[in-house]
């Protein structure tokens, strides 16, 4: 069973994820995703914070990165469904500005 994770935008706003393995297959609905790891102190830590209307056609395509991704050490996907495109593009602003994740500024 995937466990329950929840993440705070800098707007204060609480998002509520599951973290998956990172080679999960996911279904065709739309959503937001973070590629993360477990810091030294056992945190969830986000390397990249994404939105798609797709999260299988998004997170099949994403194979290079996927690569640079894990090198970084990311372990596993955190996901939940969001059928709104400008509730997704928010939320996905709102995380990208409070944890600054490495890999935003550079895929």
């Amino acid at each position: 069973m995937a466990e329950h994770v929840r993440w705070r935008g800098e707007s204060g706003k609480q998002y509520d994820y599951l973290a998956y393995p990172i080679n999960t297959t996911f279904k065709d609905e739309p959503g937001n995703y973070i590629y993360a790891k477990r810091n030294s102190a056992g945190n969830w830590q986000a390397v990249y914070i994404g939105q798609t209307s797709s999260l299988s056609q998004r997170l099949a395509s994403h194979e290079k990165e996927q690569s640079i991704i894990r090198s970084a050490g990311a372990t596993h996907i955190l996901a939940h469904l969001s059928t709104s495109a400008l509730a997704r593009r928010m939320e996905e602003a709102d995380l990208i500005r409070n944890y600054r994740p490495p890999f935003n500024d550079t895929l």
